[in-house]
């Protein structure tokens, strides 16, 4: 087991990596005020993964009560948001009662914001089981519900009690949620770590065998990036907005298909090579390092173009993006590789014509 820690004061927590952690009741129940908990998971997960967790937590004389959810982006709204809160009521939650998140991005969002507003705060832990979840989405607190007019515009900072990657529960994943996660993988080598984007150049073919050794470096490398981040600006006020990479163009994607039709990750790999381009085209990012990009995003099997949509439409929900200010649609683009930075200055003509580039 490797352990990172996002360092924040007296809320600071660790992150756990390794296989077979779920199986440990040493690991969980510390960070539990109190021995009863609700386990939040989706229709997916909890029949492959559920028993050991319930298991490991019995072992620990933790009192447990599982919240399953439907499985998909569709369903991150209000309305599962109100079933996870029904069981809290229904068994008389209270402040020191834990929530678990076991799943993926979804899971752990909804369960993170149902704890940040449950009775006003109380603990909560990630287990995520999705690659995507396991280097981005479970670490530094961000919590969100969707709405029909731009995702995760409703949600709350609030930062879990401890995060529980175990790689093991990744054989279970689908080859197409991997690939998804790999976006955000690739994400952190084009933000601020060449030397790791050179490593996953040479070491691709050895992630998607799942090969363990390969695996476990591409999530510590990963955490170890998006933990250092939070560390140093755990609100989004400055270089937490570099994260972002690719994602004003990724949300209006998903928003515009409707949630679920392409996954996050495939909609945020497509959005990455778009502010590569766009970089490009303003001077910043060399032809080949575009190409690079280009084809380790291909190498991963994910999608490096947008599908047809306007660029009216793209433009209207990238106004939503919760990165603008005022009517200022802000992106993060690229002055090389492992050298990302936030533009401000792009003015309305010029997007729509870069936009018009890809309807």
């Amino acid at each position: 087991m490797q352990t990172l820690s996002v360092e924040l004061g007296n809320r600071s927590y660790p992150i756990h990596i390794g296989s077979g952690l779920l199986q440990d009741p040493g690991l969980i129940a510390p960070h539990m005020p109190y021995k009863r908990a609700a386990l939040i998971s989706n229709e997916t997960v909890f029949p492959l993964l559920g028993q050991p967790v319930l298991h490991s937590l019995g072992q620990s004389g933790v009192e447990v009560f599982p919240v399953i959810i439907p499985d998909g982006e569709q369903f991150k709204t209000w309305e599962t948001l109100d079933r996870i809160f029904d069981t809290l009521l229904a068994h008389a939650f209270d402040r020191k009662s834990t929530l678990i998140a076991l799943g993926g991005g979804v899971v752990g969002d909804l369960t993170g914001f149902a704890a940040a507003t449950y009775q006003r705060g109380v603990p909560f832990i990630q287990i995520p089981t999705t690659l995507l979840a396991q280097v981005d989405s479970s670490i530094g607190g961000k919590t969100a519900v969707n709405h029909a007019r731009g995702k995760n515009m409703i949600g709350a900072f609030y930062q879990p009690r401890l995060v529980l990657a175990d790689t093991a529960a990744l054989n279970t994943l689908p080859d197409r949620e991997f690939r998804a996660g790999m976006a955000e993988v690739i994400k952190y080598g084009l933000i601020r770590d060449a030397k790791f984007f050179t490593w996953l150049e040479a070491n691709m073919d050895a992630i998607f065998t799942r090969e363990s050794a390969a695996l476990t470096q591409a999530i510590l490398r990963s955490c170890r990036n998006k933990a250092d981040v939070v560390a140093a600006d755990e609100h989004d006020q400055g270089e937490r907005a570099l994260l972002n990479l690719g994602h004003t163009f990724g949300h209006a994607i998903e928003a515009a298909l409707g949630y679920g039709v392409w996954l996050h990750g495939e909609a945020v790999a497509a959005g990455m090579v778009m502010a590569a381009e766009l970089s490009h085209q303003r001077g910043h990012f060399s032809a080949g390092e575009l190409k690079m990009t280009q084809a380790l995003i291909e190498r991963a099997g994910l999608p490096t173009r947008p599908p047809a949509i306007s660029a009216e439409r793209m433009f209207e929900l990238m106004q939503r993006d919760k990165k603008n200010e005022g009517r200022n649609i802000r992106l993060i683009l690229l002055r090389r590789i492992g050298d990302a930075y936030l533009e401000a200055g792009i003015r309305e003509a010029e997007l729509l014509s870069f936009l018009r580039q890809f309807s």
